[in-house]
């Protein structure tokens, strides 16, 4: 029997008044329980495996990715070196090179942290760094914002004072350093070069 016929033979009884949304309440449990697949089910079953789909395809992009960046970073670059070559051009007029990327980031430790600014410092190059002391101190204003804490400090006062290097800044100062034969403290910095493979293509 459907919900539709169960309501029509609903009928009022004694005095009382009847809601016919609560009995459809009522009976669509009913309904549900004897209809094999509703409406409502099979979207929830479409949009689980729409899911389920999703998710493997982002497990074979997340895999794919990593097998390509080994053999842009590792294979290429190691045959190329065997064979003493630095570039070689493909049949069909594409162009493959190797290249170093570098990367540094400052760590998330905030001893480390504070320690990575202070290296800075003393190495000359405060000058990177931004600091928000209630206004904002933009590159080449650290001692600007130093001398301001300090007289906050020194009137009394104990302002809080956040740094910060931009990734890519940090990452040219490393690349710059490395190339010149300077190091970068990797106990204070986030760094790392690898060998990356880069085809033009034709």
């Amino acid at each position: 029997m459907s919900i539709k016929q169960k309501i029509k033979i609903k009928t009022f009884t004694g005095s009382g008044s009847f809601d016919i949304r609560d009995e459809m309440i009522n009976d669509s449990k009913d309904f549900l329980d004897t209809v094999e697949v509703t409406t409502i089910a099979q979207e929830c079953v479409n949009l689980k495996q729409k899911e389920d789909e999703i998710a493997e395809l982002e497990d074979k992009l997340k895999k794919k990715k990593e097998e390509a960046d080994h053999i842009s970073s590792k294979v290429i670059p190691e045959l190329l070196a065997e064979q003493g070559l630095s570039e070689i051009k493909l049949a069909d007029g594409s162009k493959v090179s190797v290249k170093q990327e570098f990367r540094a980031t400052l760590p998330k430790d905030e001893v480390r942290r504070d320690a990575a600014y202070q290296w800075l410092r003393d190495q000359g190059l405060g000058d990177i760094i931004k600091n928000n002391v209630s206004v904002t101190f933009g590159k080449g204003e650290d001692d600007k914002a130093k001398s301001l804490i300090d007289l906050a400090v020194a009137n009394g006062y104990e302002p809080s004072q956040k740094s910060d290097v931009a990734w890519n800044t940090l990452t040219a100062l490393y690349e710059e350093r490395v190339k010149a034969g300077l190091d970068m403290p990797s106990d204070v910095f986030s760094l790392w070069i690898k060998d990356k493979t880069k085809i033009s293509r034709k």
